[in-house]
């Protein structure tokens, strides 16, 4: 029963975000990706674009971390995100504003969902990004362990080197 109130809460959840996002988040799907990863730690938020099986970009913008040259978010294990990386792990990450209105250039990238037992990779790069607020959230919202036992980590490692960076 607890699980299917947290699914039913997890797709509210995505309407009203969907609802909220900004207009320009689509944008990121077609700008020349010229982004690099170092440029996402000074921001809170990032566009994460995954494909559909018809190749239409779906932006959302998400809590993320960095850590050993990749990003890692964290979403739930039965969101459609989820099931989109499986299909199709093509993504591309640009830093954006809490709505997804993109604050820079984007960067390609593959994705993969983590194992259960890689998930702590994850989890320590997303907290050591927001430190106190991650765990402020934590206990607001994911208290009754419900949250993070549906918890799915996604590392999204860059193509192609990172621009402006050594080889």
């Amino acid at each position: 029963m607890r699980q299917v109130a947290t699914g039913l809460l997890s797709r509210i959840e995505n309407r009203f975000y969907k609802a909220l996002r900004h207009p320009a988040a689509h944008s990121v799907a077609l700008a020349s990706p010229a982004g690099r990863l170092a440029d996402l730690r000074r921001h809170n938020y990032c566009l994460i674009v995954t494909y559909k099986r018809s190749g239409d970009a779906v932006p959302t913008p998400v809590w993320f971390g960095i850590a050993d040259g990749k990003l890692f978010v964290v979403t739930d294990v039965d969101s459609v995100k989820v099931k989109r990386i499986r299909a199709n792990p093509r993504v591309r990450v640009a830093p954006c504003s809490l709505r997804g209105r993109p604050l820079g250039p984007p960067l390609e990238g593959e994705a993969r969902v983590l194992s259960p037992a890689e998930r702590q990779v994850g989890e320590r790069a997303i907290a050591g990004h927001y430190g106190l607020a991650r765990r402020i959230y934590e206990r607001a919202f994911g208290a009754n362990g419900l949250r993070r036992a549906r918890a799915a980590y996604i590392e999204v490692t860059p193509l192609g080197g990172e621009p402006g960076s050594a080889p």
